[in-house]
């Protein structure tokens, strides 16, 4: 497994640097301009020295060049620096951000935690909800927790999340007054009564998105989970005289998971890129917010950037799917 690890990664790198390449050519090809904001007011030769100083005067190829040191080379060095206070990085341009003049990173580091805390929970609590569901939902076909379970499903998968946000919005912040509607992202856990109010605004948010995810995922686990059920493998072990839950969360469920782990590994990247929608919805100062607000102020940093690493974190989850295949499956080598 060592040595396929290995040659993976290693295709990795050309596999990330082209798709950098893509998402720079697009966003080069995208109508915009970053200085297409100024007020009309600004003289001619003040907007060409703006340009200059936003490097936009140079070849594509000299800016592209300059993004990938500073990405691979100068945020490296300078989160070792802060880390263990050295001066690798000292007086090296940065990724800035044009709409902000801020270095890209930071932003998304202030952002990370508030992106993390409603997504990542929304997922963790999606997935921890659908494996169940679809297990029971297979085992029990076509009974009334399965129908119950299939209805819930499509109307989760079905709905739009924009909708489903704007419902619990009317229902419970407006009508019923239990939770509030908007998400206050300047509120600090320092107490008890901070940690409910903290579990209050965020109740909204993970359930639409833990619907939404959950819907998927158990949709998944219960075709996979029916697949397995039938298999010969299943009468041997029952005719050996095991269990019923034994046959199931054992045997059939450890093989269910090997195809449900790729959509789970695969959603995992959506945590960090943030539900652009959702957090637009419930006003929640993530990285999906900060992406809708680069793209109208064509902050070309910002957005290559952000795209960059959603893409790193797709190959990256991928290859974790990949060696949890062999960890769940004996009969899976790869070296």
């Amino acid at each position: 497994m060592f040595q396929y690890t290995l040659r993976r990664l290693l295709i990795a790198i050309p596999t990330l640097l082209i798709i950098s390449l893509v998402i720079f050519l697009l966003l080069e090809a995208a109508p915009g301009d970053p200085l297409g904001q100024v007020p009309l007011t600004v003289p001619p030769e003040v907007k060409a020295k703006m340009r200059t100083a936003l490097g936009l005067d140079a070849a594509w190829y000299v800016r592209y060049f300059l993004w990938l040191k500073q990405m691979f080379f100068i945020e490296p060095m300078h989160l070792i620096d802060t880390l263990f206070g050295t001066d690798l990085a000292q007086g090296a341009q940065r990724v800035i951000s044009f709409q902000s003049r801020q270095p890209v990173m930071d932003i998304i580091a202030e952002r990370l935690p508030q992106t993390l805390t409603v997504v990542g929970s929304a997922y963790v609590v999606g997935v921890l909800i659908a494996v169940p569901i679809g297990i029971i939902s297979a085992y029990r076909q076509y009974s009334w927790f399965d129908n119950l379970g299939t209805f819930i499903s499509m109307v989760g998968f079905s709905v739009p999340t924009f909708f489903t946000g704007v419902a619990l919005i009317i229902i419970f912040a407006v009508q019923l007054k239990w939770f509030p509607s908007v998400y206050d992202t300047t509120l600090q856990v320092t107490d008890w009564a901070s940690f409910k109010e903290q579990l209050r605004q965020m109740v909204m948010p993970v359930t639409v998105l833990a619907l939404y995810n959950a819907a998927q995922i158990s949709r998944f686990m219960r075709s996979s989970m029916l697949d397995n059920l039938g298999q010969d493998y299943v009468r041997t072990a029952r005719a050996k005289g095991l269990t019923e839950k034994v046959v199931v969360l054992v045997h059939v469920l450890r093989n269910s998971l090997i195809p449900v782990i790729t959509v789970i590994a695969l959603g995992v990247p959506q945590i960090f890129g943030g539900a652009i929608i959702t957090e637009q919805v419930f006003k929640v100062n993530g990285l999906g917010q900060q992406l809708i607000l680069s793209i109208h102020a064509n902050d070309l940093p910002m957005v290559m950037t952000l795209t960059f690493i959603f893409a790193t974190l797709i190959v990256t989850f991928n290859l974790i799917a990949d060696l949890l295949y062999g960890i769940l499956d004996p009969r899976i080598r790869y070296d």
